[in-house]
């Protein structure tokens, strides 16, 4: 797809959001379950109104912010590079907001299962596909493992996304094993990627010193 076919299937899934929160709002409690715990038990509630309203609203915020970041980016010709991976990732961002939703609105509607277990195969192709992006991405400001020693050099940029990008898929592969492993979803959804981020950064600078060296 290009760029305006992938924001009109952005736009869509966005339009699917409201109008589930429309059809949704008679069955909805007053106060609607919108936070849950690492043990997948619902412990914080929000008035309806806005609760309905959020992930929509949030969605096209992204939705928007995602299409002028390459405009604002000094080195926004780079993301041309990549744009049909970038703007893959956009819809799959807003995908996975809107599937958020819907789980939000049957655990509401009375349906019972376990929300993080859920959300799990979501994140998990989240992170894989932010491997691919990561595989493609030139230097920018935006898009990628953005530390200052990736940003200073290109080849740092490079090894460091070359390094990065498998990790990132195996880690959105472990999150969508929460799906299988209840017990230890949020663990499998959030160690993985957290500890991809942090070697990537470490990894940027000890590449920066050699190629500096």
């Amino acid at each position: 797809m290009d760029t305006r076919q992938s924001y009109a299937v952005g736009l869509a899934l966005v339009a699917v959001g409201v109008v589930a929160s429309a059809l949704a709002s008679p069955e909805m409690p007053a106060r609607m379950a919108t936070h849950w715990n690492a043990a997948g038990v619902a412990d914080g509630r929000t008035p309806k109104v806005i609760a309905l309203a959020t992930i929509p609203a949030v969605s096209a915020g992204l939705l928007a912010l995602f299409a002028v970041l390459p405009r604002l980016d000094p080195l926004g010709e780079n993301v041309a590079a990549f744009r049909e991976q970038y703007d893959a990732f956009v819809v799959l961002v807003v995908g996975m907001l809107t599937y958020l939703h819907l789980l939000v609105l049957a655990w509401n509607a009375g349906f019972e299962f376990g929300m993080i277990q859920a959300l799990a195969p979501a994140m998990g192709v989240v992170f894989y596909y932010a491997g691919v992006v990561l595989e493609r991405a030139e230097q920018n400001w935006f898009v990628g493992i953005r530390t200052p020693w990736t940003l200073s050099d290109e080849e740092v940029w490079r090894r460091t996304h070359d390094r990065a990008a498998p990790l990132f898929k195996l880690a959105g592969v472990v999150a969508a094993l929460g799906a299988v492993v209840p017990s230890a979803a949020i663990l499998l959804i959030v160690v993985p990627v957290v500890a991809v981020g942090a070697y990537a950064t470490a990894y940027s600078y000890l590449v920066h010193r050699r190629v500096a060296g």
